[in-house]
């Protein structure tokens, strides 16, 4: 493990677990990081996961619903390919894991195992969900680098011209185009490919922010809405009223709300509200 950081090699590929105390590495992905001395997507490279993705597309599920799933013992042990439901497909082929127990044990709480599966596959689905023009436009690092930098404004921008760049033909093609869960997968796994883990669905004690992101002391707090019209301000004023930045208030990090409202007729941005809370 010489010149390797143990705290990385836990992020990157451990995390499975079947109700033990203890999680589990993947050791396909250990062997290669020891082989290489570099971190890559080592076991997710060795098959692309066709099937699953091409699945997950046309049952038009949103992305960030896949952490967080749940499902009974019995359905997670459905071997029928043709009539499995989502949650077993992603247990059984290893994108998601046991993240806990709900309901007295009679349910399982699924989740992403780690750093590796969360990354690519979000990347994997945002091949889908966008043309490649507009993937690029995100610019690795940059979107990583403006949300470090709190520079909304350009985080604006960019996003503007990731969807602007998405072909009329595109959004037809799309069951979900027309939807807020169709913006909220494109922006969640622009994210996911860039490194950031936000978290889908943040809860709190009077209801949840569609996504958080928390990094270094700082936490983002984001809501979208699709709208009729132009800007309306819906989005940022749910996260105020809502008092969704009330849990993080005692921890003292800053905390930043994005209300981000989509256009059914433009199939673009046109509110992007920003406050620090």
């Amino acid at each position: 493990l010489e010149g390797l950081d143990r705290d990385e090699i836990r992020r990157w590929y451990n995390g499975y677990n079947w109700l033990g105390p203890e999680k589990v590495y993947n050791p396909f992905d250990v062997l290669l990081l020891l082989a290489e001395r570099r971190f890559g997507n080592y076991w997710f490279e060795s098959g692309t996961p066709t099937f699953l993705v091409e699945t997950l597309t046309r049952r038009g599920l949103p992305t960030p619903d896949l952490d967080g799933m749940t499902g009974s013992e019995a359905l997670l042990s459905t071997f029928d390919v043709d009539r499995i439901s989502t949650e077993a497909l992603l247990f059984q082929t290893g994108y998601l894991t046991i993240a806990g127990e709900e309901d007295g044990g009679r349910r399982y709480r699924l989740g992403y195992p780690n750093l590796e599966v969360r990354q690519s596959l979000g990347e994997a689905l945002l091949e889908e969900l966008l043309p490649a023009e507009a993937r690029e436009k995100t610019g690795d690092p940059q979107l990583r680098e403006l949300l470090e930098a709190n520079d909304f404004e350009r985080l604006e921008t960019l996003f503007r011209g990731v969807f602007a760049a998405i072909p009329h033909q595109w959004h037809m093609s799309s069951p979900v185009a027309r939807y807020e869960a169709h913006y909220a997968s494109v922006i969640h796994c622009c994210f996911l490919m860039h490194g950031v883990e936000p978290v889908a669905e943040d809860s709190g004690s009077r209801g949840r922010a569609d996504m958080a992101i928390r990094a270094d002391g700082r936490v983002y707090l984001f809501e979208f809405k699709v709208v009729e019209r132009g800007r309306e301000g819906i989005a940022i004023a749910q996260l105020r009223e809502k008092g969704y930045a009330d849990k993080y208030r005692h921890l003292g990090h800053s905390v930043h709300l994005i209300g981000v409202e989509f256009s059914r007729e433009e199939r673009n941005v046109v509110g992007f509200d920003c406050e620090t809370a």
